[in-house]
């Protein structure tokens, strides 16, 4: 598996997990589709936490260096996707990330990194 971007990533699912995001999956997608090498997906408790995740992550991964290119979904606050190039964050409420279940679509039990928090 290419591994671009991947001490990235983790910077990025490190500060997710320190915001307490939920049920954190950095999957590789790399070789599925010309988007991103990586798609990041968490979720929040509530719409409030789910834009706090993203305010603290844009912060932080700026500090890192890392530019965020498009955002989309902040106003609803129920799927917010971050655009870093290497990688696209989705950062869901529950109901949404049940309903859509990008895992399934996306992983492949050989290309999923999980975080605890």
């Amino acid at each position: 598996m290419d591994r671009f971007g991947e001490e990235q990533v983790k910077q990025l699912c490190e500060i997710l997990s320190d915001k307490k995001a939920l049920d954190i999956v950095a999957i590789h997608v790399g070789d599925k589709t010309i988007v991103a090498d990586w798609f990041i997906i968490a979720s929040g408790r509530a719409v409030p936490q789910v834009r706090a995740l993203c305010d603290d992550l844009e912060n932080k991964a700026t500090e890192l260096g890392m530019m965020c290119k498009r955002k989309e979904g902040y106003a609803e606050g129920r799927w917010i996707v971050l655009d870093y190039g290497f990688a696209l964050v989705h950062i869901f409420h529950p109901e949404e990330r049940e309903y859509y279940n990008m895992e399934r679509l996306w992983e492949n039990g050989e290309n999923v990194l999980h975080f605890e928090n």
